[in-house]
């Protein structure tokens, strides 16, 4: 759930591309697990609001990044 208000977040406060923008955050976020897949083979990552949070919940208030996010 959190995932998709940042994604509307990011669409209010810029250019409304619908779910273009989910799919970018989406990449945003599991970018470090994608990056990291070898050293997590065999271990459980929990994408749950904390994770969002720490990893892209500040990603909707900075105007600059929200534009460069797609």
């Amino acid at each position: 759930r959190r995932i998709a208000e940042i994604a509307w977040e990011v669409n209010e406060r810029t250019e409304n591309i619908g779910a273009r923008r989910l799919h970018t955050v989406m990449e945003r976020l599991l970018e470090e697990v994608s990056f990291l897949s070898r050293e997590l083979e065999g271990q459980t990552v929990v994408v749950d609001e904390t994770y969002v949070n720490n990893h892209i919940g500040n990603l909707s208030e900075d105007e600059d990044l929200s534009r460069f996010i797609l």
